[in-house]
């Protein structure tokens, strides 16, 4: 067997594709290996959002170039493939900057990832595939290999929102939605593989629209009532939303499914309305005011969670303090919160007023206190409440096992391996900073 190792950088769905090119690797004779030592192919899979993510792509690019260049002294070869947003969005730099990467691949083509190893071997040049075809991707997988407890499953892909910050939209193209019986049919296979969670992945997934032939197209809400009748799923969630495209049947949805869980990623990114616009969030603060009071009256017990950017160009103290104040009005179960940074070709990369480091560093400081208390404050409010937990895997301690409650939050208790699968009441007793401790009830 030939040694596959793949590193991912960024989302859940470039942690669902890298699982993806691992399943569609494998008929080729690929495994998966721990290390890139001794590989006889790497895969970046890359992530564009954060900051410098290319650069640190191009250094761990020169460190696999020395392994490359081991493994070909020692009679081997190494083929080395960079994948995902870093690719489409700098294919052919890639190739120019370091020479030793085989294969260039985009997040919409690693299907061709079979064709593409073998041009690289009998041409031995470069393979670049950074269009975007439509996701006929999904169709060429194999079905998975394995799963576990709880699993990723991409709907959705691209974005029609073109915020001013994000790069998405150029690097992961357009929206598209897969076709209803493709996700359901990849549904009951992971099922069949065991998983008891299906985490639904889109860069926009509430803008979620299945063609379907003779019919009207199905939403996000039609498509989790559907997967709810798959035998064995127990917990559905989904991420990343948009709050334009929160429909009245996926609110509803949120009341109706039990399988849905009462936990919603909703990023607000400000809390100004100046800011909003300079975005092209499309949506103002009390419009996502009034989308959280009709969410919470579907599903009174639901947690929210949200992106924030602080820092972004022309934000005042004022702006700051608007996004202050929607925290403290909404309060969060949990939430991420970033600094903004400059990603090229996007429009807010050439806006004045750009905010200085070291006030970004402490707007983010305030920002990130607030947040963790609320944090807290929602985790010390199960400490006494019995919950049904999913157990996933073994923890870190002897003798215990982690699962998650319908908040997502972890949880370790004092039990065997064979109720990893399981779900049960779990009461919780005591929360440490990241997780939540309990017995079984």
């Amino acid at each position: 067997m030939k040694k596959l190792f793949v590193k991912t950088y960024g989302c859940q769905m470039n942690a669902y594709d890298s699982a993806k090119m691992a399943d569609l690797l494998a008929p080729l004779g690929y495994e998966a290996a721990d290390a890139p030592d001794g590989a006889d192919m790497v895969i970046l899979n890359t992530c564009h959002i954060r900051e410098r993510a290319a650069e640190k792509v191009y250094s761990e690019l020169g460190r696999l170039k020395a392994l490359k260049a081991d493994k070909a002294r020692d009679g081997g070869r190494m083929l080395l493939a960079v994948a995902g947003c870093v690719a489409q969005a700098e294919g052919e730099e890639i190739v120019a900057r370091q020479p030793a990467v085989d294969l260039v691949v985009g997040p919409q083509s690693y299907h061709r990832l079979p064709e593409m190893i073998a041009r690289a071997a009998r041409d031995q040049g470069h393979a670049l595939e950074t269009d975007f075809p439509a996701l006929e991707k999904f169709d060429s997988i194999p079905a998975p290999s394995e799963s576990g407890v709880s699993a990723f499953l991409t709907v959705q892909e691209g974005c029609d929102k073109f915020c001013t910050f994000c790069v998405v939209p150029y690097t992961r193209g357009s929206e598209q939605s897969r076709p209803p019986e493709a996700i359901l049919r990849e549904a009951r296979q992971l099922a069949d593989k065991g998983a008891r969670e299906l985490v639904l992945l889109g860069q926009n997934v509430n803008a979620y629209n299945g063609p379907a032939s003779g019919d009207k197209g199905w939403s996000l809400a039609r498509l989790c009532d559907a997967i709810a009748k798959i035998e064995g799923i127990a917990r559905i969630r989904y991420t990343t939303s948009h709050p334009r495209d929160m429909a009245d049947d996926l609110i509803a949805a949120h009341g109706d499914n039990p399988k849905l869980m009462p936990y919603l990623h909703l990023p607000v990114q400000s809390g100004s309305d100046a800011v909003l616009e300079a975005m092209n969030r499309q949506h103002n603060k009390d419009d996502y005011r009034r989308l959280v009071e009709r969410i919470r009256k579907a599903r009174p017990d639901i947690a929210l969670t949200s992106d924030f950017i602080v820092g972004f160009p022309g934000e005042s103290d004022a702006d700051f303090e608007a996004t202050l104040q929607l925290v403290r009005d909404i309060g969060y179960a949990t939430a991420f919160s970033f600094k903004y940074s400059k990603r090229p070709g996007t429009p807010a990369s050439t806006m004045r007023k750009q905010i200085p480091e070291d006030l970004k560093t402490a707007r983010l400081d305030v920002l990130q206190k607030m947040l963790l208390a609320q944090q807290y404050a929602f985790d010390d409010s199960q400490i006494g409440k019995t919950v049904a937990v999913l157990f996933e895997k073994p923890a870190r301690r002897d003798g215990q096992i982690m699962g998650r409650t319908p908040y997502l939050q972890p949880v370790h208790v004092q039990a065997g391996p064979h109720m990893i699968g399981q779900m049960a009441p779990v009461r919780i007793e005591r929360r440490t900073a990241n997780s939540l401790h309990g017995a079984l009830a």
